[in-house]
């Protein structure tokens, strides 16, 4: 099997180094044939690297230690999944699965588009398989996943204990399918540039794809976060992590992008601009890849130092000066149709949303590579944590969060006095009078009572945005108020599954707002049958517990909780012990938004720390963090909002029981 997948590594280099010469020679040429053996080398690079990354984990699941990867990231004891999960729990897989969902990417792609955007195309298949060439380079020459070793070991390594964890099947895999996602908008975009075809062409294509990756790099960062939540032990859930950065900086560019293409798709403005958002998204992605895997950086999620740095670096620099050198001799035919006329508009609002977008992006870089920069320059390590980050990131934040209110009701081109009137009145009367009730419960952390007040306002926007427009069904359908929201609905699904997903980011605010202002800590040192309190909570220690299985030992402590006299929880925090590492890892119990039943307002988060065996003593701490379950609650939200956002749009709704009338200007743009 390790034969059969180097094999298939070698052949789809050969086939991806091909798909660029032929799909170059074949747009130069003007070749048909040409083109369309590019894009079945495609298809044949996904088939390969599909039987590669089997027959690498044949090899997990087999047990096979004459591999060196196998035997670094797996052994005898280690259960299925995580046999299966350790493709990608090192270095070379890691690689691997990214260049193997990049080749089944390129061949959606090429089987969506066989009669469709044929300028294009070259390009296109072209650059992704550019991309797929190096990865493959890298795998052939630099760090293979089949190295053989000498001798085979008698037992392997086994994967981190950190990482076996349910979430390591499924984080990971959805970070990947974000930050690949972004390489198919990037190829069309220079599929564009080379072709001259800067119309909106390339846009109206990669819209969903667009989405696609965006999404999935929000949901794997919130499974991330959700990750660290639970096994890391620390009562937190983001760390200003330099990977947890990487992933961050490519969302939040991809985030201004989704916005910005609007304007040029609506208002022919923005091309320049969105054309170098795609270029940047991708840059960071690739930028991420190279910080997580050259070990330049000092991080619970990095791998060691390795020689993979140079040549990500060497190609980083080659995506950045050949994208835009390739932007600025295609400048001239990118004139703008429009300009903006005015600053209270919606056209400011979108370019405002995407300066602070830039801003937040930028200040992570910055934060992220000082470090790095300060170490090579002047050979003194320094460190940048969440104080420096939270100093500038939140001002911006608070900021993105009031244009996010201001937006979707100010009008197009330029905005009267009146208009601003009408539409803001209501909900800034809502934001204020959250504020007073805020203060009046005894909130008095001002960051926190001004990020109430703006989510307030914004869920306000968009609540007086969906009455006015189902009222406008209502009366010009004669539909019921449901009948006429989902009408409403149906009948934009990309504007109102927008204001759905501003829904999700708003209680995603909350939820960060109240747990990072409001946090409360308890470390104690208690025998069986004595008890601490946190905030309104009672937890009296009474039993613990040992168990143990193949593959690891585990010792239990039981916490009955109670809140105002009343039992409501029974926790149970644990600690792992794997005999194959010396490293134990903290397994959290909690009293939250997964009990029954659920508790929206604050989790209660309980870690066993240590054990006296001698004097029978227990070290547990509790954090207790307000309103966290909303962080959670938000991503649910955000998934619903982005799938009605991406459904297709219908010509006919079928819950009208009349021909139903245009709808009033200014409800549905």
């Amino acid at each position: 099997m390790a034969d059969l997948g180097y094999t298939c590594l070698l052949m789809a280099l050969l086939c991806a180094v091909w798909g660029v010469l032929s799909s170059w020679l074949g747009h130069q040429m003007r070749h048909s044939e040409l083109v369309r053996s590019g894009e079945n080398a495609a298809l044949a690079v996904a088939a390969l690297l599909g039987l590669s990354s089997l027959s690498l984990i044949a090899a997990f699941l087999a047990d096979d230690f004459s591999l060196l990867y196998v035997a670094q990231n797996s052994n005898a004891t280690q259960p299925a999944v995580y046999k299966v999960a350790a493709l990608w729990g090192g270095q070379a897989g890691s690689l691997l699965l990214w260049v193997f969902i990049l080749s089944v990417y390129a061949a959606i792609v090429v089987t969506q588009n066989r009669r469709r955007h044929r300028d294009l195309m070259p390009g296109v298949t072209g650059t992704l398989l550019a991309v797929s060439s190096f990865f493959l380079f890298m795998l052939q020459f630099v760090s293979n996943p089949f190295e053989p070793l000498p001798r085979a070991a008698a037992e392997g390594t086994g994967l981190n204990p950190l990482l076996q964890n349910p979430f390591m099947a499924i984080h990971p895999p959805s970070l990947y399918l974000g930050y690949v996602g972004v390489s198919v908008p990037f190829a069309f975009a220079m599929a564009a540039l080379l072709a001259g075809r800067l119309d909106n062409e390339w846009i109206t294509t990669t819209r969903r794809w667009s989405l696609f990756a965006w999404f999935f790099l929000g949901i794997g960062i919130l499974l991330g976060g959700y990750w660290a939540y639970v096994e890391l032990g620390w009562g937190g859930y983001w760390a200003w992590d330099p990977v947890e950065n990487a992933s961050l900086m490519p969302w939040l560019t991809m985030t201004a992008f989704v916005h910005s293409v609007m304007i040029q798709e609506k208002k022919g403005m923005l091309k320049v601009w969105n054309l170098l958002l795609i270029i940047m998204t991708f840059c960071l992605s690739i930028f991420g890849t190279f910080i997580t895997r050259s070990g330049v950086i000092s991080s619970v999620h990095s791998f060691t130092k390795s020689s993979l740095g140079p040549w990500f670096a060497a190609f980083w620099v080659i995506v950045v000066l050949a994208s835009v050198l390739l932007l600025v001799v295609r400048l001239p035919k990118l004139r703008t149709e429009n300009t903006i006329e005015s600053l209270l508009s919606r056209e400011s609002a979108f370019l405002f949303n995407n300066i602070l977008f830039i801003a937040i992006a930028f200040t992570v870089f910055w934060g992220t590579v000082y470090p790095i920069l300060s170490e090579a320059i002047q050979g003194v390590k320094v460190s940048v944590g969440p104080p420096w980050f939270n100093q500038w990131i939140v001002p911006l934040g608070l900021s993105l969060i009031f244009v996010t209110g201001v937006g979707p009701l100010i009008a197009w081109r330029r905005a009267s006095g009146q208009n601003l009137m009408r539409n803001f009145r209501g909900p800034i009367v809502f934001g204020l009078l959250t504020g007073l009730v805020c203060f009046a419960l005894g909130v008095r952390h001002l960051r926190a009572l001004t990020s109430f007040v703006l989510c307030a306002f914004v869920l306000a926007t968009i609540a007086q945005e969906l009455w006015r427009g189902t009222r406008a069904r209502m009366k010009s359908a004669a539909l019921g108020f449901l009948e006429g929201l989902t009408s409403l609905i149906l009948r934009n699904k990309r504007r109102y599954g927008g204001y759905l997903v501003h829904v999700g980011m708003v209680m995603i605010f909350v939820g960060i707002t109240g747990s990072s202002a409001f946090q409360q800590e308890v470390t104690t040192h208690i025998k069986k049958g004595e008890s601490f309190s946190i905030g309104p909570y009672d937890l009296l220690f009474a039993d613990t517990a040992s168990s143990h299985d193949a593959h690891k030992d585990v010792l239990s402590a039981t916490l009955e909780v109670s809140r105002n006299g009343r039992h409501v929880d029974t926790l149970r925090p644990e600690k792992f012990y794997y005999r194959d590492s010396d490293q134990p890892t903290t397994e959290v119990d909690i009293h939250g938004l997964f009990s029954w039943p659920p508790n929206l307002g604050d989790d209660l988060y309980t870690i066993l720390v240590d054990n006296d065996p001698h004097g029978g003593g227990y070290t547990f701490k509790a954090y207790l963090n307000p309103l966290i379950a909303w962080i959670w609650l938000g991503g649910f939200v955000v998934i619903i909002g982005t799938h009605v956002a991406v459904l297709p749009e219908w010509s006919r709704v079928p819950l009208s029981r009349q021909r139903p009338a245009m709808e009033a200007p200014g409800v549905v743009s």
